[in-house]
């Protein structure tokens, strides 16, 4: 079996370890990936940190930084030289990379499927709909990141297979638990993300004001760093606040291994809800404990392996920051039930395995 991916994710390093497991299944699997994508982050540039087993493909990508408009002019020429069974477009239905490639597939005779995490039902204007309409009426399979977004898609009249995976998991030999931590260091709660409004960095900062001692470190980059910065230098928080940029990926165990607890406290706004929370499902991995507010996907990535507040209000955040600062043996309770969930259902090989099932299906 014969597949060809294309997926701009891709270029981050630790998620390559998926592919390799595709491939340790048995998949011909070529991946096509850019140099380097674009967004309110800055440049992420192409990691190379798993890539035995298949071949990775760089392939210049036109409007890059585009999100619904960007595209792969020489993917015509991967998929005759390549001759795939089945094409698998890592991206939206309503975007033009996803029409683009299911078109040429078609055109050669592939199977074809494509992947979202939307979890909004949305209308899309001409041509984002016609993309769509096209890519739900013609995929031969679909996967969803969620339940969610697969409701999504059956509501909008896609009747074709859908199965419900994550898009990644985690390499829970790399993303593990540290041997030891650190003694004397001070309660340490930390934020890893784009820092944009949504993802609710700022009610993080409100919540950490009131809790005298605590020490925060915020991983990410984006366009309200400026303003975060402004907020960690009241004297509530002053000196108390690490802003550390950007991680390569599969650095990012050196991140969590510092912290006592990881916070998600992400907020809905009327075009985003959270649609899984990745960094939850690697800190849990490493033995961190977790906090999420209610925001879409959050509760469901969790389950019973952390603690839950109503998304937007500071006081329940701070409440269950207290908790876990005051009871070292909840804290090691959860970091173990959040270990446990990973290994059950969010390592690269299950991702994998369930991911060559559809491909099998086709």
């Amino acid at each position: 079996m014969r597949v060809l991916l294309v997926s701009k994710a891709c270029i981050v390093g630790t998620y390559q370890r998926k592919l390799e497991e595709i491939a340790r299944l048995g998949v011909d699997l070529r991946v096509v990936v850019p140099p380097f994508w674009k967004d309110e982050r800055g440049v992420l540039p192409l990691e190379r940190a798993h890539t035995e087993g298949y071949e990775l493909v760089v392939e210049r990508m036109a409007l890059n930084g585009h999100f619904h408009l960007h595209f792969y002019p020489r993917l015509a020429r991967q998929i005759r030289a390549f001759r795939p069974d089945i094409v698998h477009l890592d991206e939206e239905p309503y975007n033009l990379a996803t029409f683009h490639g299911m078109t040429l597939a078609r055109r050669a005779g592939c199977r074809t499927l494509w992947f979202s995490w939307q979890n909004l039902r949305r209308r899309y204007p001409p041509p984002f709909s016609l993309f769509e309409r096209y890519c739900l009426r013609h995929a031969d399979a679909a996967i969803a990141g969620s339940q969610t977004a697969a409701w999504v898609w059956r509501a909008k009249g896609y009747t074709g297979p859908l199965a419900v995976i994550p898009q990644f998991g985690v390499d829970p030999d790399h993303f593990a638990p540290p041997p030891h931590r650190e003694a004397d260091r001070p309660f340490t709660v930390g934020f890893a993300g784009r820092l944009v409004e949504e993802k609710g960095v700022d009610l993080l900062l409100y919540a950490i004001a009131g809790m005298p001692g605590v020490r925060v470190e915020i991983l990410g980059s984006g366009p309200m760093r400026p303003v975060l910065e402004k907020k960690a230098a009241a004297p509530a928080l002053s000196g108390r606040v690490a802003f550390l940029g950007t991680l390569p990926s599969p650095r990012m165990p050196e991140f969590y291994h510092r912290l006592d607890v990881l916070v998600l406290p992400s907020r809905s706004r009327p075009n985003w809800i959270e649609q899984f929370g990745r960094v939850l499902v690697e800190a849990m991995a490493c033995g961190v404990s977790v906090v999420g507010s209610t925001c879409g996907e959050i509760p469901h990535v969790i389950g019973d392996a952390g603690l839950i507040f109503p998304e937007g209000d500071v006081e329940a955040l701070r409440e269950c920051l207290e908790r876990l600062r005051a009871d070292a043996s909840l804290r090691a309770e959860l970091a173990r039930r959040g270990r446990e969930r990973v290994l059950t259902h969010f390592t690269q090989a299950h991702v994998a395995a369930q991911t060559v099932e559809v491909y099998r299906s086709l």
